[in-house]
């Protein structure tokens, strides 16, 4: 097998992945990803040990203990681009030779649950409550980029969608991704389910207005207001379809739980969401490491 160029995988001299300075030893089966860095440190405080901590740019990880079970917790930052990178350099340490630059024969799935704040588009999803991903819906484009996104994409939602909110010809086509549903089972069974819909911004592309106009200003009503065969999108934030599709092609399980930080139809905000993030993080905890 040819080796896999210097230009393409990139590592630092201790030969850990570029971006998030990893070695393969020093990550587990079982991953939680986190948006904000400084969310790292408040999940592993829950860990009953920690053996591991690095730091570059906003990447953080942090491994340890919990349950009885090797977990870690890795910061990606904001936004589809930064998933690329992280889903792209953790498959890289559990199915690539990084000594040979060759891929492995065997390949090793990994865990990888995402816990996020994100707004709701349904009135009656309450602040402070959890959702959990059941697909995620792409409206920033990055699985375009790739080949087999026929794979892995639900096209019949994504056509009706379009059709619904008269999508226009110079946005980019949106692709749906259904979560692992043996980790929406096992950690996600008693809650609130649907489409989250994945922005390629936190402004314009989330339809808010500051000085510059959204070229779609009804764009959180035409996603609340969508049906396909009993779904509907319940929230909105920047990382899950990436996740989704990036995880499904790569072979590894996915899920999404965010807490409700924002209801933005009833244009509420939460007054305390750190406690309802803490909360969040000891039920993906407990059900990530639950011993089979």
């Amino acid at each position: 097998m040819k080796p896999i160029a210097e230009s393409e995988l990139i590592l630092n001299p201790d030969g850990s992945v570029y971006h998030i300075h990893l070695l393969p030893e020093q990550l587990a089966d079982n991953v939680i990803v986190v948006g904000d860095q400084g969310r790292v440190e408040t999940v592993s405080a829950h860990f009953d040990t920690i053996d591991f901590k690095i730091q570059n740019r906003e990447f953080v990880t942090h491994t340890g203990n919990y349950n009885g079970k090797k977990i870690t917790v890795l910061s990606t930052g904001i936004g589809t681009d930064n998933i690329d990178i992280v889903l792209n350099e953790l498959d890289a340490l559990v199915n690539i030779d990084l000594q040979t630059r060759t891929i492995n024969p065997i390949k090793r799935s990994l865990n990888i649950v995402r816990i996020g704040t994100s707004g709701a588009l349904q009135e009656n999803i309450p602040v402070d409550s959890f959702v959990a991903s059941s697909h995620g819906m792409g409206l920033d484009g990055l699985l375009n980029y790739y080949a087999g996104l026929d794979l892995c994409d639900e096209p019949a939602i994504a056509e009706a969608f379009m059709k619904h909110a008269g999508w226009q010809k110079g946005l980019p086509y949106p692709y749906v991704v259904k979560a692992s549903q043996k980790l929406l089972s096992q950690i996600a069974h008693d809650q609130l389910q649907g489409i989250t819909a994945t922005a390629p911004g936190f402004y314009g592309p989330q339809g808010r207005q500051l000085r510059l106009a959204p070229a779609l200003p009804d764009l959180n009503e035409k996603l609340g207001s969508f049906t396909h065969e009993n779904l509907r999108i319940t929230n909105f934030e920047m990382e899950t379809s990436a996740l989704y599709g990036l995880g499904k092609l790569l072979g590894h399980d996915c899920v999404t739980l965010c807490a409700i930080v924002a209801n933005r139809v009833a244009r509420q905000y939460s007054k305390d969401y750190k406690t309802a993030i803490d909360n969040l993080i000891s039920l993906v905890l407990e059900r990530l490491t639950v011993q089979n």
